[in-house]
């Protein structure tokens, strides 16, 4: 049985945020804004429902979705796309496929004791965030 993620999460830290950011053609101003930024996670995990909610002083991106269901995602406020996505499990780990122009494109999340991890894919480049689970 997967793991119950349910939670809030401070962040620690990351690496590769420039080149993920690079690969989805995020302009250089931007991609330099959001390397400085620290965001925090929101889960909320009741049976097949989630809600993952990434907090950040410039702005919050909600995620409310069900487990092996495809939904159209708009990633506006990401880099203006929209694309197709599905989220499941594999083993303990929650993995976000998205598919659309980007090749690669999606991330996944896994907790090693009180730590989130987060692997977020675009093209060739990953860019990894590790975040702490608040008691």
């Amino acid at each position: 049985m997967p793991p119950n993620l349910t939670g809030y999460y401070r962040f620690v830290s990351q690496d590769n945020m420039d080149g993920y950011l690079r690969a989805l053609d995020i302009n250089v101003a931007l991609r330099k804004l959001v390397c400085l930024l620290k965001p925090d996670k929101e889960i909320i995990h009741a049976g097949d429902h989630m809600t993952i909610r990434t907090i950040t002083s410039l702005r919050n991106y909600i995620m409310d979705f069900d487990l092996g269901k495809e939904f159209e995602e708009d990633l506006g406020p990401v880099d203006g796309r929209k694309c197709q996505t599905v989220i499941s499990w594999e083993g303990d780990q929650l993995v976000c496929e998205q598919q659309g122009e980007k090749r690669n494109r999606g991330w996944r999340h896994w907790l090693e004791g009180d730590y989130l991890h987060l692997h977020m894919t675009a093209e060739d480049e990953v860019c990894v965030q590790i975040f702490q689970k608040v008691k």
